[in-house]
């Protein structure tokens, strides 16, 4: 009965002209230079976009030490509380500037839209997301993401000798967590001049009881793996004091403020719910680029690729390297736990080295062990693994896109080759003819929509000029002809877990598609007219075997 009465008042507003006035309203606030919370209050979808394009902090407070979002649903604008919750702005139910955007909504539908972004946490970036999938495979740090699993038990101590698995542990009030060092180190000085010194030939670190908070440190150390922190309000003290001796200076601020605001926020006010439930969430985006993870890994990427190559000096200090790649006569430096977090292939290699017919296990002169590559080049590895270290793709030459294709596609590292094809993309608008027939060949291979979409479209309206180049006739003795059978195309390796595309079919069926589309034939002749293009093809498919004929003849 409340959800039809708010459906009633919902059509009530409708009804009285509220779209059109609150449409008027957002047409009269344009904000083409404003910033992220006057283009919020106004509704400006246009600017909002494009200050997230840019990289902006959705989370980030103002003078008023308040969120974007919260402005958005104070003036009741929906669509721009829609653009900054799918760009990642918070509103979980126990935290301060969700229960401030849930009770300041202006309308009914701002609240239902908070209320279905509730329970989806912001999506991560692949290298935190797998980061993190790395901190909670430790069956001890995993009884934390699972709630209906106990907080007692002893720590499988196999797991130290996994080749993969965690190197430190630590205890607190006599509970464990497992970690890397060379994480802890890139991320936190603190623990980079204690694995040099003090703890560099320990495996166990074990702190004191009334000292030390054992969910604060596990909040703290999941977020030096994640770049997002999600802790207890009532842990947020004892991790304020962990964060001083850290020297987590930018994360001590935020802290801070974020305690003023608990001390003075009446909650009991607002709902009847635990205060022990009530949490704190803060991505690593509020914090100085010297705190944030992107920052630590490209940091320690590059203290790796110094000691491989004595390039580019960094003060780092310790790299904590346990494996060493081969390609082409070219060593490089890393670290097994972060490889194999970002591929599992990698993962696969390292853990059976010896039964791979490119595997080496030859100790280096500082004592990693050597796994060789194959069938690549030093310069595209290199760019690979910078890419499984930082998320940032260097730039390439275009000539290194397919090799890169097709590295992400052994790897599987699905993320890397959309990365490869948005750098491509925008080079395929002045490609030649002969380019994008390459382009479609290389785009169906390894499953890139995006480029083989645009080519197919291009080839389709333009099919005239395409059909008179020997590069197109080309393409034509390359693959199959239009049947509409997928069985005969190769698979396309799929993302873990993820669900089959089935999608990609025939590439001539496709284009004839696109080509009938293009044509704007009236549907009852469409059949007549796919007829007839793919006579064309056929055609023109002879016409490449003669001319392929007659050349073989003449030599």
């Amino acid at each position: 009965m409340v959800a039809a009465a708010e459906d009633d008042l919902d059509k009530q507003h409708a009804d009285e002209g509220y779209d059109e006035l609150d449409s008027y309203i957002r047409r009269k606030k344009k904000v083409p230079c404003g910033d992220v919370y006057e283009a919020a209050r106004a509704g400006d979808i246009d600017r909002l976009k494009i200050l997230l394009e840019s990289g902006i902090n959705v989370n980030a407070r103002d003078e008023w030490d308040s969120v974007a979002l919260y402005y958005a649903c104070l003036a009741g604008h929906e669509d721009a509380a829609r653009i900054l919750l799918e760009g990642g702005a918070i509103c979980s139910e126990h935290t301060f500037d969700g229960d401030r955007c849930h009770y300041a909504a202006l309308n009914l539908r701002v609240r239902r839209l908070l209320k279905l972004f509730e329970a989806r946490p912001p999506p991560l970036a692949p290298l935190p997301d797998s980061l993190r999938a790395l901190f909670f495979r430790s069956g001890q740090n995993h009884r934390f993401l699972d709630p209906t699993l106990g907080d007692t038990g002893n720590f499988d101590a196999d797991e130290l000798g996994d080749p993969v698995g965690p190197d430190i542990v630590f205890y607190a009030q006599g509970q464990p967590i497992a970690a890397h060092r060379a994480i802890l180190s890139a991320r936190c000085r603190f623990f980079q001049r204690k694995f040099e010194k003090e703890w560099k030939s320990r495996s166990e670190i074990r702190f004191s009881r009334n000292r030390l908070s054992f969910h604060a440190l596990f909040r703290l150390i999941s977020f030096f793996y994640c770049d997002v922190l999600d802790v207890a309000v009532d842990d947020m003290e004892d991790l304020l004091r962990i964060c001083k001796v850290c020297g987590c200076s930018g994360l001590q601020r935020v802290l801070e403020k974020e305690l003023v605001h608990q001390k003075f926020a009446d909650y009991k006010s607002l709902n009847t719910d635990d205060d022990s439930l009530k949490r704190f969430i803060m991505q690593g985006s509020s914090l100085p680029d010297e705190e944030r993870l992107t920052w630590a890994m490209d940091r320690l990427f590059s203290l790796l690729k110094h000691k491989s190559f004595g390039e580019e000096k960094v003060d780092g200090g310790q790299d904590f390297a346990d494996i060493c790649f081969l390609v082409e006569d070219t060593s490089f430096r890393c670290h097994r736990a972060i490889v194999a977090a970002r591929s599992d292939y990698l993962r696969t290699r390292i853990l059976r080295m010896g039964e791979f017919s490119g595997a080496v296990c030859v100790p280096e002169a500082d004592g990693l062990e050597i796994l060789e590559e194959r069938d690549l080049s030093a310069d595209v590895f290199g760019k690979v693994l910078r890419y499984i270290y930082t998320d940032v793709l260097e730039e390439f030459e275009l000539e290194q896109a397919e090799e890169l294709l097709d590295v992400a596609s052994r790897y599987l590292l699905f993320p890397l080759r959309r990365a490869v094809a948005d750098a491509v993309y925008p080079h395929l608008e002045n490609a030649s003819p002969a380019e994008l027939c390459k382009w479609l060949l290389v785009a169906d291979m390894y499953g890139v929509t995006r480029i083989r979409e645009f080519c197919l479209d291009t080839i389709a309206v333009n099919f005239e000029s395409f059909a008179a180049t020997s590069e197109f006739k080309a393409l034509l003795q390359r693959l199959p002809p239009p049947s509409g059978d997928t069985s005969t195309r190769t698979t396309i390796p799929n993302a873990p877990g993820g669900v089959k595309d089935d999608s990609q079919g025939n590439l001539l069926d496709d284009l004839r598609e696109r080509w009938l589309e293009a044509e704007g034939a009236e549907l009852d002749q469409r059949d007549e007219s796919a007829r007839d293009f793919d006579k064309v093809l056929e055609l023109l498919r002879s016409t490449a075997e003669n001319d392929d004929t007659e050349s073989l003849e003449l030599v």
